[in-house]
């Protein structure tokens, strides 16, 4: 019984072993390397590997051959069982700690070291700086202008443009209650709705933080990582020399949502990063044009639902029914159903209003992240959907006088 039980076991190894999918992405190596820093990290890591392949091979020739001439087959006797003199015991210590000392500090300490000072060495003249946010469980991503270098170089000013990068793998996917699209331009999981996109060639320095626990901001076709640290800016730097699609991942367990936290960088021609910037300029000027004017319900119900599922849903469900303790649900609840303002038009503490503005414990301050038009569309649904029907709208003009 036990022999079927293991034949079947080993064919079923075997078969996912075999099977293609299991190949789908695997490679020998490294992700090809598209900055300098990735390329030096892969110098240093194929130079030790030689090195250690050296190692291995001559520790076990003098090991095979040891066993090969002195068997006892052979006709070798065991000497005495005497323990060595201390100089000699020292002697034999001290050959190898020599020799790994030489190799450790020499052969592989200085490549070792040029890449470290690389990797830390952010002051070096830079032509632009972002700022990367990580919070649970998205990325924010805002340009905070070029440098002296940059400006002399005619790169395009994107100073200004702010945006949030979710997943955008829809969540009934997600959820495993549809079949995952398999679509090479949209992996599963691996996609989001506003993708970081920077010029080929220029050298981008990058400052990270994160609102609320530990991130990691990783892309491994850019040879490095940076954890993003509550309360901290750190900093690295990025410089995409080939055009492309880049994708990562969060490197830092993070909560529940870890794993739907993607990282996609689009690297573009100078002259193709242009026309995206005044695209997206053009795209925060309509934005910002929106919140002067009145708008109906159906359109705040419309956009706020957009925005709900792309920002909100992941804590607190596409229902509105949350995860209890920690994620409460908003289906009944008493901030989505009481008032927002006082009689001298101010919003209340604690009021929904205040909440999606501040945050609170868990609950990012999405003032920072979502414009006025979005913050009062996801509270005109939330008090209006998800099960609640309260019946009152706020105006974009309304958040906008909170904000101050």
């Amino acid at each position: 019984m036990l022999k079927q039980a293991m034949k079947k076991l080993s064919f079923c190894l075997l078969f996912l072993l075999t099977s293609p999918r299991v190949f789908a992405d695997y490679s020998w190596n490294f992700p090809e390397p598209v900055t300098p820093m990735a390329l030096d990290t892969l110098h240093v890591h194929n130079k030790f590997m030689v090195i250690v392949a050296i190692i291995f091979v001559v520790v076990l020739a003098i090991m095979i051959y040891s066993l090969i001439k002195h068997r006892k087959s052979a006709g070798f006797k065991a000497v005495e069982d005497k323990a060595p003199s201390t100089a000699t015991e020292i002697f034999w210590t001290l050959i190898p700690f020599v020799i790994l000392l030489i190799i450790d500090f020499v052969i592989m300490g200085i490549p070792a070291y040029h890449s470290v000072v690389m990797m830390e060495d952010t002051r070096n003249e830079s032509d632009m700086v972002i700022k990367v946010t990580g919070s649970q469980w998205r990325w924010q991503y805002e340009y905070m202008g070029n440098t002296d270098k940059g400006i002399q170089a005619g790169l395009e000013e994107a100073k200004g443009i702010k945006f949030v990068s979710n997943l955008s793998t829809p969540q009934d996917q997600v959820d495993g209650t549809v079949p995952p699209v398999d679509d090479p331009a949209k992996p599963y999981l691996l996609d989001v709705d506003n993708r970081l996109v920077l010029p080929v060639g220029a050298k981008v320095r990058i400052l990270m933080t994160s609102s609320d626990v530990l991130h990691n901001w990783w892309v491994p076709q850019f040879g490095s990582s940076r954890l993003a640290v509550p309360g901290f800016i750190r900093e690295t730097w990025v410089q995409v020399d080939k055009p492309g699609t880049y994708r990562g991942q969060c490197k830092e367990l993070c909560g529940k949502g870890h794993g739907y936290m993607p990282v996609v960088v689009d690297a573009l021609p100078k002259e193709e990063y242009k026309v995206w910037v005044a695209a997206k300029q053009a795209e925060i000027a309509k934005a910002t044009a929106g919140s002067d004017k009145e708008w109906t319900k159906e359109d705040l119900m419309a956009e706020g639902k957009a925005v709900y599922e792309k920002n909100c849903a992941v804590c607190h469900q596409v229902s509105g029914a949350g995860i209890p303790p920690a994620f409460p649900a908003l289906t009944g609840s008493k901030v989505a159903t009481s008032p927002i303002f006082g009689a001298d038009g101010k919003y209340l503490p604690d009021s929904h209003m205040d909440r999606v503005l501040n945050g609170i414990r868990m609950m990012p301050a999405w003032k920072g992240t979502l414009n006025d038009t979005e913050i009062a569309a996801v509270i005109t649904y939330e008090r209006n959907a998800l099960g609640n029907s309260v019946g009152d709208v706020v105006q974009p003009s309304q958040v906008k006088a909170a904000r101050q």
